[in-house]
């Protein structure tokens, strides 16, 4: 939670993101989660922003990222976007041909907030927690299924 300071400004802007891939195909199983962490990281710091926290369920995407005032939201998911993708694609061709045969690996849309330094803490522990949840959540169902498979579906 540390004010960043650069020539011209002092700040502090965290931006919570949410966006998901085309379709919602559930994609994003190793290594394809840690490759798109690595690459989104990698495209962050050299657009000088921070990635604080990200992480890649099997269908979208949680990140915490630090960025400069001259960043706009929308600026940062186009950066950070297109160059996910054109390197996934590279990276992972028969995912583009088996599921994006359009070309695109994201929606056009995405969740941004902002976070505020009093509630960064309630976030991070929410993108950090965001697979172990979803194991909960994955869990609760077959509990529900095991034991009476009409109530579900």
């Amino acid at each position: 939670m540390q004010i960043s300071r650069n020539h011209h400004h002092v700040f502090y802007i965290h931006y919570h993101f949410v966006w998901i891939p085309k379709y919602r195909h559930k994609v994003f199983q190793e290594p394809c989660a840690s490759f798109l962490k690595d690459v989104i990281r990698q495209t962050a710091y050299n657009y000088d922003m921070e990635v604080t926290e990200i992480e890649i369920p099997p269908d979208h995407i949680h990140m915490m990222l630090k960025a400069l005032p001259r960043h706009s939201p929308s600026e940062i998911m186009n950066i950070i976007k297109s160059i996910a993708a054109i390197q996934f694609f590279k990276q992972f061709p028969d995912i583009r041909r088996k599921y994006f045969w359009g070309g695109k690996l994201w929606t056009e849309s995405f969740y941004v907030e902002t976070v505020g330094r009093s509630s960064e803490e309630a976030v991070r522990k929410y993108v950090q927690n965001q697979l172990k949840e979803l194991d909960r959540q994955e869990k609760q169902l077959k509990m529900i299924w095991d034991t009476n498979p009409d109530a579900v579906g």
